[in-house]
């Protein structure tokens, strides 16, 4: 039976290209956590089965998710994930492990001077990219691997982060290997207790009724037939569109909101002003997209508000607060700088409010979940924290 092995088994694999895979039949799924067990462990004693809980204005429906047939993880047994990624069993390799688990300089490329690149470069085997690099490195067949993550231009930033590890380690790629990009978009908040209690499973998703799944078509090997899932020779224009006007609308109403005391986006966009200035934003990140899907930008955003609306969903506002140094640059400080010096208040009060939050949050003593948290806390304690801020993030 043909097999997936997917790197990062979160809430948002689990509602978006699992939920995709369950309706694609014949193929399976092996999973891979780099970190904790827990999702292996619960998964495992119903089968990795689960539930997704899908929410919309009208209601609920309950769909069941039975194509994930094993889990590993790396923090066990790094040699294992090295099998697996190595292995003839797995034609199609996908990932959804967050943008900072790259270890992405600010110019896209791989850190080299990271201290994690540094230690699996002597073998730590530690790394996303160190790991699928050994296990890529021994390939006899070819392979698809599938960044599934936010990030512009996602397959290419993979490949070059793994052809410059590779040389760094002095190990060797096989040909038949291809990194397509993709754009992927499903709203997907942390589990609650209200969740595995309507569920009556400890292991669902919530998710809202809305996906889509944009892949550039270039695979090695046999492909899923997933349904829905447009496949394209250029994903970048419904990239940018999703990145800039979902994506930096989210992080606008994520800091403003919580700034205001607000939980859920649902409360956020309700406030008159937020909404104003949501709305707003994506009239300025629309104004960057290129012509091939300039035409989409109206009704996507008439639809972004109304899924963000969604009572049903409780997507906490916090959850998007987090690894804000990361974000920021790829949802707003690119769209800014395709401006030029076009107006953007609405842009600009997003940055703001990202400012102010963080500060907020130091001055509260409450712990930022942002990979560079050290040097958020020392910007905040300069002589002028609102540019030591803005400067660290290149805005």
């Amino acid at each position: 039976m043909p097999h997936i092995l997917h790197l990062g088994v979160g809430n948002f694999f689990r509602a978006h290209a699992a939920a995709y895979t369950q309706d694609t039949p014949g193929w399976q799924i092996t999973g891979v956590s780099f970190r904790s067990p827990a999702i292996r462990d619960g998964l495992a004693t119903q089968n990795y089965d689960y539930s997704l809980i899908v929410k919309d204005a009208g209601g609920t429906l309950i769909k069941p998710i039975t194509c994930m047939s094993d889990m590993l993880v790396a923090s066990e047994g790094p040699v294992s994930v090295i099998d697996a990624v190595a292995s003839d069993q797995f034609s199609v390799i996908t990932l959804t492990v967050t943008e900072k688990a790259y270890r992405l300089g600010p110019d896209g490329q791989l850190d080299m001077a990271s201290t994690d690149v540094q230690a699996d470069l002597q073998g730590a085997g530690t790394t996303v990219i160190g790991t699928l690099i050994r296990g890529l490195a021994r390939r006899k067949s070819p392979v698809t691997v599938l960044c599934c993550d936010n990030l512009p231009d996602n397959g290419l930033k993979l490949e070059h982060a793994v052809r410059d590890f590779a040389a760094a380690a002095k190990l060797n790629l096989p040909d038949a290997i291809t990194f397509p990009s993709c754009m992927v978009d499903r709203i997907t908040p942390a589990t609650t207790d209200a969740i595995r209690a309507e569920a009556g499973d400890k292991m669902a998703v919530p998710t809202e009724s809305f996906t889509e799944w944009v892949i550039e078509d270039r695979f090695a090997a046999a492909k899923p037939d997933w349904p829905g899932v447009q496949w394209v020779d250029d994903v970048a224009p419904h990239e940018m569109r999703k990145l800039r006007m979902l994506n930096g609308a989210h992080s606008f109403l994520a800091y403003a909101g919580a700034l205001r005391g607000y939980t859920y986006v649902h409360e956020a966009i309700a406030d008159p002003e937020l909404r104003h200035t949501t709305q707003a934003l994506m009239r300025e990140a629309a104004e960057t997209l290129p012509d091939s899907v300039q035409a989409q930008a109206e009704a996507y955003a008439d639809a972004l508000i109304k899924r963000f609306e969604n009572p049903n969903l409780h997507h906490r506002l916090r959850q998007i607060t987090m690894d804000g140094s990361q974000k920021l640059p790829i949802r707003i400080l690119a769209t800014l700088a395709d401006r030029g010096t076009m107006p953007s208040p609405s842009l600009q009060a997003a940055l703001g409010a990202w400012v102010t939050f963080v500060q907020t949050e130091v001055t509260a003593d409450r712990p930022l979940d942002d990979p560079r948290t050290d040097e958020l806390v020392a910007a905040c304690q300069s002589a002028d924290p609102d540019a030591a801020l803005r400067a660290m993030i290149g805005a």
